[in-house]
């Protein structure tokens, strides 16, 4: 079918439905809402048989969807209706809700319905369940209302009782006043599910230190303890907060916003405060701890755990960004985790974002902008030849959440891929006006050939799991649920250690390495690269700066991502 795809952005939602729509044969068209007039001329250029909006934030003009079927993605169960349908399912804490496709009508999330598709909520941010389990239901609900549309068939009438027959729930808006955590009352459980309703994206309005400030994530503490409210300590970056019965450890802050000013910068919460030395003066700082028991509920972006031969260095970073502070300690746990006696080694394995590389926002923040560009991609750069190096004994990269730029090449790097069938891959850095570093020019080639790595990187295109299979960039493809991940990646990475030929690998491995290094020097692909990105950072005209801060700062995109239509 032509469709066409209608999106206020081009978030993870809609780049995995049209990766998916695209793995299946339909013809994709991608439009930004930026307009009625807009939209009118792009219907009437692609003639769409049907028209899907995954994440949209304005009405549909009633002659378009009069003249053609206009399927609508809602995150929540039918009935339910409002802009924050995920942020009060958290707030309430629901554990299943659902994804509804509606058809476009007059008044929002009312036409029939297509398709509904349940969904458990687990404990989790409101963007780690929007990236996995709702956007699994999400493309489940748009396949099949796809499938009964390109087979001339209607929506299914309601059932008395049955999910389209549901009470008519309207939702306002989920705002600060309701958001706002009440330190002398609220337990950590309480503080911990008013964070995770905003995690990414409103966060948490406080005030902190007499001035106010957006609270994004929080992950329970249950050592630390403190008069409520107070700031406790720091460990990477993160800050802990003291709760009437515990405490909460909040990773990143965001300045409220001036009347006029541009919107503040997302960022790791010491580097927030630190125009404000008096408020981390005299907090400890707590060691991330590379061991943790279960028993304990803590916060620490990266872990060690070993299994016999197995070791799992598992990382989580906000968003999958990486910082030149993120990279260096990771670094420095693979450089420990690499010193182990064992014969396979997984990188992630966690349920959400695998890695999306540079941190745009510590860039943006920086005093000096491409400098630290240059310092972030040079300690990428460093921990990606840390993998590529290892040759005593197998790297998996385990990818349960989405993975792009460098964070996907780091992945590449690895001597297997594995990803979840629900993440999605972007393995290209070109929306950013960047060639590219982390030794992809090695890595990508080395596992689909040149010509596909090209048109990878050139393309700026999103790739399902299942593509990715089909053209090596991956090895294995993990159809299990998101929570399921972490267990079904310890099951394969032990039957990988138990096989009888993992030793013989191992020395081909080392033996590859060394040819290649004797045909051309890994130093001759991070010199060759660094060029390119210095050129990029420091050269005049370049447009990664103009890019960067258009992304961070969330300024409107006027056109589609390129090679995505209109």
């Amino acid at each position: 079918m032509r469709i066409l795809l209608l999106a206020s952005a081009f978030n993870s939602l809609t780049q995995r439905v049209y990766a998916e729509l695209a793995d299946r044969g339909h013809s994709l068209d991608v439009h930004l809402a930026v307009g009625d007039d807009p939209l009118r001329d792009a219907v009437r250029r692609h003639a769409p048989e049907l028209i899907i909006a995954p994440m949209l934030k304005a009405d549909i003009p009633r002659d378009v969807r009069s003249a053609h079927t206009c399927l609508i993605v809602h995150p929540g169960p039918p009935g339910d209706r409002g802009p924050s349908s995920v942020d009060w399912a958290i707030h309430e804490g629901r554990t299943t809700w659902g994804v509804t496709v509606r058809q476009a009508e007059e008044e929002m999330d009312r036409g029939p319905v297509w398709a509904f598709v349940p969904c458990p909520l687990p404990p989790a941010g409101k963007s780690d369940l929007y990236r996995n389990e709702i956007s699994d239901a999400a493309l489940t609900a748009v396949l099949r209302a796809v499938d009964v549309r390109a087979s001339g068939g209607h929506p299914p009438r309601p059932r008395p009782g049955g999910p389209q027959g549901a009470p008519d729930r309207p939702r306002p808006y989920l705002d600060q006043r309701v958001r706002r955590v009440d330190w002398r009352k609220d337990t950590t459980a309480t503080v911990v599910r008013k964070l995770r309703a905003a995690d990414s994206r409103p966060g948490v309005l406080d005030t902190l230190c007499g001035e106010e400030w957006f609270l994004h994530g929080g992950h329970p503490e249950d050592e630390l303890r403190g008069e409520p409210g107070a700031l406790l300590a720091t460990r990477a970056g993160a800050v802990c907060r003291a709760t009437v019965d515990g405490a909460v450890w909040i990773p990143e802050l965001r300045r409220g916003r001036r009347a006029g000013g541009p919107l503040p910068l997302r960022l790791p919460a010491t580097l927030a405060l630190g125009a404000r030395p008096d408020v981390l003066a005299g907090l400890p700082e707590v060691p991330a701890p590379l061991y943790l028991p279960e028993r304990r509920r803590t916060w620490s972006d990266i872990r060690y755990a070993e299994d016999g031969p197995v070791g799992f260095l598992r990382f989580a970073f906000p968003g999958g960004a990486m910082s030149t502070d993120h990279c260096r300690r990771l670094s420095s746990a693979y450089h420990y985790a690499r010193s182990r006696p064992t014969s396979v080694l997984v990188l992630g394995g966690g349920r959400d974002v695998f890695a999306g590389g540079l941190h745009l926002h510590v860039i943006e923040a920086a005093a000096d902008p491409a400098k630290e560009s240059w310092a972030n991609v040079n300690a990428m750069h460093d921990l990606v030849e840390r993998i590529l190096t290892t040759t005593d004994r197998l790297v998996v990269a385990a990818i349960g959440g989405n993975a792009a730029a460098g964070g996907a090449m780091l992945a590449m790097a690895a001597d297997e891929v594995w990803c979840r069938g629900g993440s999605l891959l972007n393995p290209h850095y070109r929306r950013m006006g960047l060639h590219g570093s982390e030794y992809w020019t090695y890595s990508l080639p080395r596992r689909v050939g040149r010509p596909a790595a090209v048109r990878l990187t050139q393309r700026a295109i999103p790739v399902t799991p299942a593509m990715a299979r089909r053209i090596g960039l991956v090895d294995r493809v993990l159809d299990v649920a998101p929570g399921e991940f972490a267990a079904e990646t310890v099951r394969q990475a032990r039957a990988l250690a138990a096989t009888a030929d993992v030793q013989e690998r191992i020395a081909a491995k080392k033996a590859a390495r060394d040819r290649d290094e004797a045909v051309k020097p890994l130093a001759a692909y991070r010199v060759e690269e660094l060029e390119l990105a210095h050129k990029n950072f420091f050269g005049q005209g370049e447009p990664y700066h103009a890019l960067r801060a258009a992304f961070v700062r969330e300024r409107p995109v006027r056109t589609a991502p390129p090679h995505l239509g209109a």
